[in-house]
């Protein structure tokens, strides 16, 4: 039923002729798809064409046999001076059959085609039946709205509004070409202007689907199957693969007990010097109350007097050590630092549930449409499992997820052991090694974690649009690394939670409007530059002078006057000179990255920005490294065996990430021209094996920053220096 609803009145005096239509039926007997019958209608303004028995495909290449097809011709309009007019139409009838074939054509005149009044009945029969109607605008009307019902609320049809243009886009595979159109199950709606129409009329279209899934019906059962053998192989060889590793570490983990869960090696109070005791009164109470009581908020953080009375005077010392910066309460700054864990979760759920429902939308796309240069697969070792068009690309993603989890062990370990010490020390706090925060150690887990999934999301169908999905928790893993390397010796000024997350927010925002903005607008390169250095400055001044150098309005005034004193009036030897050495190499670092853009403006603006991260946690790891082997410490042989993993791990994983396969920044045609074939199980390509390897990279690399400083466990706080 069709209803046409007036919305407004526009004065009009537009005389119309009456139109006629012509539809054509024909039928077959015959079911041989060899020696099919063939129509063909020729008209003033066009030919329509078909054969009898049609096949028709639908959504995942299934096939629909049809043994009558009826058509409606579009009819030619009647010009007003010279009222209707006769019209020639020639039915042409053939088939290659050497054997006599039964058909039934059959031609008849539409009485009712141009819809009159407001309520209207249609039928529609099959697939191959569409019918169009014309409705024209009444004279006072400047808008309607075209309301269908259905007694049924399948088969699942599509409604279209189009032009008075012949042809006329009447069958499933073409209604969209034209107009505005609807799919319905039980009711539509479209709303219609008389301004977007400039013959004042036009044609109501109505095509049935071949299947109800496209409606959100039953999903037909051929896509729904299991795996085949060797698909069912490849998944469990990766899976083996992967579980080595949680046996590797749960045979390290329990038999070497004093290695990876380094604090219960802490030696006893009493082994101290004149067995005299180290901990202060004012740290709080004994261990057992170590919980995380509600009413601490952060705003307890920095409640120690002794702290805000003389924490420039500690920071301004020439020679640090590591207890002069950890000064607060173990317990409050562990709060502090379980912060990033909970927020990581919020975030990830929040990032994370738009991105999936996005890639399922391009996936439905290209699956209903068959346009296969919407996403750029290596079409040739693209396996499709289900929905999926590279299912393969999807599966190797898994070892972020499952490494990622076995780290979160790993440190869930570790922490586990360090309270139990704690409890049996029956202090607080020991004056020994590094203290023990785990708050950016689970968070650097989850980051890994959700790094698989958001890769996997984006390999769903990468393109253009979506390859920052890819890499933003790249740049939160890397950021993350890095303030865990800082808070290792500045545990008490690290930043927090909330300023991190702002600061890699700001930094996913440039990663977007770099995509957007950034292949040609050099302006933008321009701001970007100039933020990029500014930021290095600002983060070299606040480093170097241990925060005590405030960022405001007078920064530049207090800036200008140091550089007067210290290099001008006096140039003098800096007070921090290992923090100044590396200071001016990552400044010259990233200005050089800043001048590379600037003048190259590379495309991938996410793996630019990526590349920045990685090079300064690199920087900073070396000088880590560097400056512990410089104060005499040791590397122990576990974190000298990650250390060495990750750099052999790490080269063959860049190996395989540098033979690109397929490229969103050139044209569909060109990205093909990249394509190889599969190199692991017949399954896996360059890219999945990338995968693979990277995810083991990573969690090395978490390895290392976990077990770096074991060799510190059994010395003083008061003898390990800061740098």
């Amino acid at each position: 039923v069709i209803a046409f609803l007036p919305c407004w009145c526009l004065a009009s005096s537009v005389c119309f002729l009456r139109r006629y239509a012509v539809r054509v039926y024909v039928n077959s007997s015959s079911e041989n798809l060899q020696y099919p019958v063939l129509f063909v209608v020729r008209q003033q303004k066009g030919v329509l064409s078909w054969q009898v028995p049609l096949i028709f495909r639908g959504l995942y290449q299934r096939t629909y046999n049809y043994q009558e097809v009826s058509r409606t011709l579009c009819p030619s309009e009647p010009a007003p001076e010279t009222g209707p007019s006769e019209q020639i139409i020639f039915v042409d009838v053939a088939s290659m059959a050497p054997f006599n074939i039964a058909y039934e054509l059959l031609v008849t005149r539409l009485e009712s085609f141009q819809l009159e009044g407001d309520f209207w009945t249609v039928t529609l029969s099959t697939l191959l039946s569409p019918q169009y109607f014309l409705y024209k605008f009444p004279q006072d009307v400047d808008s309607v709205i075209i309301k269908v019902v259905s007694d049924a609320v399948y088969p699942c049809s599509v409604v279209s509004v189009q032009d008075i243009v012949c042809p006329v886009y009447d069958l499933d595979h073409n209604v969209e070409f034209n107009g505005v159109y609807q799919s319905m199950t039980k009711q539509a709606a479209i709303t219609v202007q008389r301004k977007d129409f400039p013959g004042e009329q036009f044609f109501v279209v109505f095509v049935i689907k071949p299947e109800d899934y496209a409606c959100g019906g039953s999903v037909p059962s051929s896509i729904h199957g299991e795996l085949c053998w060797g698909l069912d192989f490849v998944v469990r060889s990766g899976f083996l693969s992967f579980l080595s590793f949680y046996l590797g570490s749960v045979v390290v983990a329990f038999h070497l007990p004093c290695v990876f869960p380094s604090s219960c090696c802490a030696p006893d109070e009493s082994s101290s010097s004149g067995g005299r005791q180290l901990s202060s009164p004012e740290r709080g109470p004994p261990a057992g109350s170590d919980t995380d009581s509600s009413v601490e908020e952060e705003s307890d953080f920095d409640t120690m007097p002794e702290i805000e009375s003389d924490k420039n005077v500690i920071r301004t010392k020439v020679f640090l050590y590591l207890s002069d910066l950890s000064r607060k309460d173990r317990r409050i700054v562990s709060k502090k630092y379980k912060i990033y864990f909970w927020n990581i979760i919020t975030i990830a759920v929040f990032y994370a549930l738009p991105v999936i429902q996005l890639v399922i939308t391009y996936q439905t796309v290209v699956n209903v449409t068959g346009n296969q240069d919407i996403c750029y697969y290596n079409f040739l070792c693209a396996h499709p499992l289900g929905v999926l068009s590279a299912f393969n690309n999807i599966l190797s993603n898994v070892g972020h997820t499952l490494l990622g989890f076995l780290f979160l062990l790993i440190v869930l370990r570790r922490d586990i052991l360090h309270r139990r010490a704690m409890e049996m020390k029956d202090v607080y706090t020991l004056d020994y090694g590094i203290p023990k925060h785990f708050g950016l150690f689970y968070a650097m887990g989850i980051a890994l974690m959700m790094e698989g999934v958001l890769s996997a999301c984006y390999h769903v169908c990468p393109n253009y649009s979506n390859f920052q999905f890819d890499t933003s928790f790249m740049y939160m893993i890397a950021g993350l690394c890095m303030l865990k390397l800082y808070q290792t010796r500045h545990p008490d000024i690290n930043a927090s939670a909330y300023s991190a997350y702002a600061s890699f927010a700001v930094v996913i925002c440039l990663a977007v409007l770099g995509v957007v903005f950034g292949k040609n607008g050099m302006w933008f390169w321009v701001i970007f530059s100039m933020i990029h250095v500014l930021a290095s400055l600002a983060l070299s001044t606040q480093i170097y002078y241990m925060g005590r150098f405030k960022i405001d309005l007078g920064i530049f005034r207090r800036a200008a006057m140091v550089l007067y004193t210290d290099c001008i009036q006096q140039c003098s030897r800096p007070m921090y000179m290992d923090r100044m050495v590396l200071l001016i190499v990552g400044n010259l670092v990233n200005w050089s990255f800043a001048i590379f853009g600037l003048v190259y403006r590379p495309r991938d603006f996410a793996s630019y920005i990526l590349g920045i991260f990685i090079c300064n946690l690199l920087l900073y790891l070396a000088f880590y490294i560097i400056m512990k082997l410089r104060s005499s410490e040791k590397l122990l042989p576990i974190p000298l065996f990650c250390i060495v993993a990750t750099a052999v791990v790490w080269a063959a994983a860049l190996y395989f990430f540098f033979q690109t396969l397929s490229s969103w920044e050139e044209t569909p045609a060109e990205s093909r021209e990249k394509n190889r074939p599969c190199i692991l199980l017949g399954f896996f390509d360059d890219h999945d094996v990338w995968h693979f390897l990277s995810a083991a990279a990573l969690f090395f690399s978490f390895l290392v920053l976990l077990t770096l400083d074991d060799d510190l466990d059994t010395v003083r706080r008061d003898k390990i220096p800061v740098f």
